[in-house]
């Protein structure tokens, strides 16, 4: 009997209901979600709950509902960490990598999670990348596409200094996912319109990605699989920009890897969280469909959820890019299941095995 291909969110989030989140965050105004689970909030900031599936119960029924068999849960971006005092900092981030770890633990057949450091403090960093290997059993490394160190400069989470993370990262043979956050607080640009999310983010996935394939992180470190947010979308558009000039100024780019050779790279994957199939297109034809997977960043508006407003349902882009002959079905099964076991996994077939069997259980 052959087996039914899976469909395998890997970009989704979760909200800790209210009563999870502990006082000291609310005390410290660091982030929490009021009584009514009507917002999220942090000192200065407010932002609605759009949707109930951001909590764990109707998270389920959504993923029922929507014929969903697994989602890869990242950690929030609110929780990043940055312009916290350090022991602030460490215990947020405790939280929600043991929040994320208890949601793996209870649910294995439903959701992988993944577990968040702050840069910045490589020691705690270390430490607390082996306390979530170790002993928590995750194996998704979030991190943000830049973060800000110990002196408050704002750095790209590939800056050579953090060679040591990615190292260690290599031994676990970990799976990272690089998501932007926090450009409101990096860019001196009052923030309206929506202008940090719709234009910024895709800017620092972008930047990222350059600094990511100019180190050749994906040859230094070839145990690790990383996947950028958003389609990684400024990376696709500004290749030829990028080759032109690391070929026009060499003296620019001493020692660096030539931006061809990341292009592919079985090792670096994006997301399908692009929007239109124009995109998704130069994204297949430049990456390859094998270095594509589901991402629906769910529950968040500027994610792939049912919304007439936006004539959208979940894996809508998929489906469109099948009816306008942009993939065919296998390389449509491939980015909903294959690729994202190989992200996670890479040749780890038992790995692979072992989670197709927790799902179909």
């Amino acid at each position: 009997m052959t087996k039914r291909k899976l469909r395998i969110n890997g970009h989704s989030h979760l909200l800790p209901y209210p009563e999870q989140i502990p006082q000291f965050m609310k005390e410290k105004e660091i982030f929490w979600v009021d009584d009514e689970r009507k917002h999220m909030l942090q000192k200065g900031w407010k932002r609605p709950v759009t949707d109930s599936s951001f909590f764990l119960d109707e998270k389920l029924r959504w993923m029922e509902k929507n014929k969903l068999d697994h989602a890869v849960v990242l950690n929030l971006s609110q929780l990043y960490g940055n312009g916290l005092r350090l022991e602030e900092m460490k215990k947020a981030l405790r939280f929600q990598n043991d929040f994320n770890a208890k949601v793996q633990h209870d649910h294995p057949d439903k959701f992988t999670c993944g577990f968040v450091v702050h840069p910045g403090f490589i020691y705690g960093a270390l430490y607390e990348m082996e306390r979530c290997v170790e002993e928590l059993g995750l194996k998704v490394l979030c991190l943000p596409t830049h973060f800000m160190d110990s002196i408050g400069q704002w750095r790209c989470v590939f800056d050579k200094e953090n060679d040591r993370i990615f190292e260690l990262a290599d031994k676990y043979k970990l799976a990272i996912e690089i998501h932007p956050y926090d450009g409101d607080k990096m860019i001196k640009l009052e923030n309206t319109n929506w202008r940090f999310h719709l234009i910024w983010m895709l800017a620092q996935c972008g930047d990222a990605y350059h600094f990511y394939t100019l180190n050749g992180m994906q040859e230094r470190f070839p145990n690790i699989r990383t996947c950028f947010a958003h389609g990684g979308q400024l990376a696709q558009m500004n290749l030829g920009r990028r080759i032109q000039g690391f070929d026009g100024r060499p003296d620019l780019f001493e020692g660096k890897t030539h931006p061809r050779k990341a292009v592919g790279h079985p090792n670096i994957f994006f997301d399908t969280l692009v929007h239109d199939t124009d995109s998704l297109k130069l994204m297949i034809d430049r990456q390859g469909s094998n270095q594509v997977i589901m991402g629906l960043d769910d529950p968040y508006p500027l994610g792939e959820m049912e919304s007439d407003a936006q004539s959208s349902y979940p894996g809508k882009l998929l489906d469109l890019a099948i009816d306008r002959d942009i993939i065919n079905q296998k390389q449509y099964d491939e980015i909903w299941e294959d690729n994202t076991l190989r992200w996670l996994f890479g040749d780890d077939e038992k790995a692979k095995q072992d989670l197709i069997s927790k799902i179909l259980k």
